[in-house]
């Protein structure tokens, strides 16, 4: 089953559905919010290096975990999302299986089920649901389910009501997967310290005085009854400042190299095809038709051409898929000048493994050449594409408009000079 086809169709009807279904009562629960679960849940499934099913089942989870909220109630909405997501995976005929793994994803955004009778997948889905619970979104996001609560509800929520509720939420809540934990968390809980910050201003004050001197009070953890420690406004702002922006690059390569790595498998699967269906017709034209050919002199030339337009075909698809591999060496200077890719096995696997762990040592050291290797490497694998899909192109050109001039060439020697 090809899992790409199928997951770009459920995004079409993901995008459909919402387009026909506009509620403008849906604040929240929304298309932005689809996307924005979608793409979080890329981002963890890419950094586990998830299988195509595997990616397909989180993604289409993710497209369809909210649907339910334009067709009936909101409460159990996560089972009425299964129902629509089971009948359109269905009529694609979808196996029993994907369908019943999708739903459980699906099910999984419940924030009610315990995260211990998850499994990866579910997990993922869980956390992408509640990703903007740790970044800098929280907050806007946060207005606007309070906002679609009041419309749903038909009454106002107090502020101080809201902002006690979600306090709740958050100490009660904890990330599933480590990777969200280790990107989220730290910023999850300066979001509960802002909460906590602005209810306290929100109660009325004995002096009838504010305080003026801003404290972020940062807990040890969720649910885990440590000791909140202040922190001077200042320091978290430069805590910020100076973790985010690594996070974010490291993101960003991680899920570079990752849908290089996609595209990679890809090109190597198009190539594979093509030798195996160019190697089933040269085996056939050498087995059958070139023993006939004495007997049928008109199909020479068009015998000749389908020939040869095989044969070119499958040396492109080879080339396609050849490994080149560099010498394997790197020196002192190279390290010095920050020349060589270390992450790249081309470069060092004649190296001895104590050369490589100083030369690795020194770059790990290093964060302008480190991110200098990072960059080398996903420059490289772009150009390890570039040839690749070049060279694939080339072979199903030759073979698209060969086989098109060959049938052409067989139909015209048998009508013209078959007898």
């Amino acid at each position: 089953m090809n899992y790409t086809t199928l997951l770009e169709e459920v995004k079409q009807y993901a995008l459909h559905f919402f387009g026909v279904h506009d509620n403008q009562q849906f604040l929240y629960h929304n298309l932005n919010h689809t996307e924005s679960v979608v793409k979080s849940a890329t981002l963890l499934a890419a950094h586990y290096h998830l299988s195509d099913r595997d990616f397909f089942i989180v993604l289409a989870a993710a497209w369809f975990h909210d649907m339910a909220y334009y067709t009936g109630p909101a409460d159990g909405h996560e089972k009425n999302a299964v129902e629509l997501m089971r009948v359109f995976l269905k009529d694609k005929g979808v196996d029993e299986l994907t369908i019943s793994e999708v739903g459980d994803c699906i099910l999984a955004t419940c924030l009610k089920n315990p995260p211990e009778e998850l499994n990866l997948n579910q997990r993922i889905v869980k956390d992408a649901d509640v990703f903007h619970w740790g970044t800098d979104e929280f907050l806007d996001r946060s207005k606007l389910m309070r906002k679609e609560a009041e419309t749903r509800f038909g009454k106002k929520i107090g502020k101080k009501e809201w902002t006690e509720g979600t306090i709740r939420l958050l100490e009660s809540h904890e990330y599933v997967t480590d990777y969200a934990r280790e990107l989220l968390q730290a910023k999850k809980l300066e979001n509960l310290a802002r909460l906590k910050q602005r209810l306290h201003q929100q109660e009325p004050s004995g002096s009838g005085v504010k305080e003026e001197r801003a404290a972020k009070a940062v807990p040890g953890g969720a649910g885990h009854g440590k000791a909140s420690v202040a922190i001077p406004e200042s320091v978290v702002i430069k805590k910020k400042k100076s973790d985010r922006p690594e996070r974010g690059i490291e993101t960003m390569f991680r899920i570079t190299s990752n849908n290089h790595q996609r595209l990679s498998d890809m090109a190597d699967n198009k190539a594979h095809i093509m030798i195996t269906t160019t190697s089933i017709i040269l085996s056939v034209l050498l087995s059958v038709l070139l023993r006939k050919l004495e007997d049928n002199p008109h199909l020479v030339i068009p015998t000749m051409l389908l020939l040869v337009v095989c044969v070119v075909t499958l040396v492109f698809s080879i080339l396609a898929t050849r490994p080149n591999l560099p010498k394997g060496t790197f020196t002192h200077q190279d390290i010095d000048e920050k020349k060589v890719n270390l992450l790249f096995f081309g470069n060092f696997y004649q190296m001895s493994y104590e050369a490589y762990s100083e030369a690795m040592h020194v770059m790990m050291e290093d964060s302008d050449f480190l991110y200098s290797s990072l960059i080398k490497d996903v420059y490289s694998q772009g150009v390890v594409l570039s040839r690749k899909y070049r060279l694939l192109r080339n072979a199903y050109d030759v073979f698209m408009f060969g086989i098109i001039v060959s049938v052409l060439g067989f139909a015209i020697a048998t009508i013209f000079f078959g007898h």
